[in-house]
């Protein structure tokens, strides 16, 4: 690990330059798909190179850093959860299980609540399950069919699904984020839920209200016929989410079940259709899996040459300008700040708890800042910063499920935009009260 340095971040801002900046540029040109004209894992490559350039050490040390981060466990996950979610959606469209769901959904749901129906669900999924990868790989399909079969917004409906995922995540017990934000801090789960829900539901409940007004005009066409039978792959990974089930074994078990659907009800649909719309629900995810791959090199070797342990120190630096007069909400502004900044750098948030949670914790120690507040805090201003950043597992996997580009998402993720404004202001209010303070505690 090299010195804390400012310079180790610039392979970052070299991609946003290229990913954002060629966008807008041929934007401004009138291009069709603009942010397509060159693609996210192409851009990237001048980061990689700088990044290598900068890098100390042997050319093959430089190496094997970007290798090691290319292969990370939560990397490896993502990708093996990209290959699942678009086989599985593949198979459940070419058999009609996506029509038939849509078809129900709209049957039952009444218009104006088609956008609130749809942000209830995915929150409720990801809350049982604890995981927003897996949330929006089940119901982002949905989403789309609704946008078609409404005049919805494609980029609107589809938002509203992530964030949906993203609130529940955030909140579930049994979610990365919560174990890893409370076992840094030193607080019962339980404790950090409380508080996190008291900030988290007025965001929700904002949301919902906009949402309303979003979809009350809505005109959606006669639904079409439906077979429940269709509908039954869905149903049962959404059953099995709420359960607890693995999210790899959810989905595996979806394919099984569409396919084997379509084996008994289609005439013409045999295994070689079958294995030909599994594979082409690989290939839809191309695009992701090479992106999320090479960030995850790219993010090893910035923390390797110093860039978050730069961004630590300076966060830590500003946290003590106060010392003398050590204040919770100077110390609370400080924690949000290092692990959204740790996040922008790793684009994981689980990974941005991890690095950043002693950190935090030892700000919240001298600011006298209570470690269930500081595990929500943690925990959701890295939810906030995940769920907007257009190079995000979450973003990019709803974009490649709709064919949109991520940045056309972020701007309708009002949950992620209110929850973040929601929590500025419990920081400057003092809200919520915390009556008696906790110490911390080995979880």
């Amino acid at each position: 690990m090299n010195k804390p340095s400012p310079l180790a971040l610039l392979p970052l801002a070299l991609f946003l330059l290229f990913f954002v900046g060629s966008g807008l540029w041929y934007q401004s040109q009138g291009e069709d798909f603009a942010f397509y004209k060159i693609s996210a894992p192409v851009a990237i490559l001048p980061a990689i190179v700088l990044a290598v350039l900068l890098a100390r050490g042997s050319l093959n040390e430089r190496i094997n850093t970007f290798i090691e981060g290319v292969g990370d466990n939560t990397i490896i996950t993502m990708v093996l959860i990209y290959l699942l979610a678009g086989a599985f959606g593949s198979v459940a469209e070419a058999v009609g299980g996506v029509d038939a769901t849509v078809n129900l959904g709209l049957s039952v749901v009444p218009p104006e609540l088609v956008l609130p129906g749809l942000f209830v669900i995915a929150a409720f999924v990801a809350t049982s399950m604890g995981t927003s990868m897996g949330t929006i790989a089940a119901i982002a399909p949905i989403a789309v069919g609704v946008a078609e079969a409404t005049d919805l917004s494609l980029p609107l409906t589809v938002a509203t699904v992530v964030g949906g995922a993203m609130f529940g995540d955030n909140l579930s017990i049994i979610s990365d984020t919560t174990i890893a934000a409370t076992r840094t801090q030193g607080c019962a789960m339980r404790d950090k839920f409380k508080l996190n829900f008291m900030i988290a539901l007025p965001a929700a409940l904002l949301t919902l209200v906009w949402l309303w007004l979003q979809s009350s005009s809505a005109q959606v066409e006669a639904p079409g016929d439906y077979n429940l039978i269709l509908v039954l792959p869905y149903l049962a990974v959404l059953v099995l989410a709420v359960l607890g089930v693995n999210v790899m074994l959810v989905l595996f078990i979806g394919i099984l079940l569409a396919g084997g659907i379509g084996l008994w009800m289609m005439p013409d649909y045999n295994l070689a259709k079958w294995s030909s719309d599994i594979y082409a629900g690989y290939t839809s995810m191309q695009e992701i899996m090479i992106l999320s791959l090479l960030i995850g090199g790219l993010g090893a070797m910035m923390k390797s040459q110093g860039g978050l342990a730069w961004i630590s120190d300076a966060i830590d630096r500003i946290s003590r300008l106060g010392n003398r007069e050590p204040g919770k909400r100077s110390g609370e502004l400080s924690i949000s700040a290092s692990v959204a900044l740790t996040n922008l750098c790793t684009a994981n948030n689980t990974v941005a708890i991890l690095l950043a949670g002693s950190l935090a914790k030892d700000i919240a120690e001298r600011h006298e800042v209570d470690p269930r507040r500081s595990a929500s805090l943690i925990d959701i201003f890295s939810c906030v910063v995940q769920g907007l950043i257009p190079y995000g597992a979450q973003v990019l996997l709803a974009a490649s499920t709709a064919k949109l580009s991520p940045l056309a998402l972020i701007g309708n993720i009002y949950y992620c935009w209110l929850l973040g404004l929601v929590a500025l202001l419990s920081i400057i209010i003092g809200f919520p009260r915390i009556k008696s303070p906790q110490p911390a505690q080995t979880v």
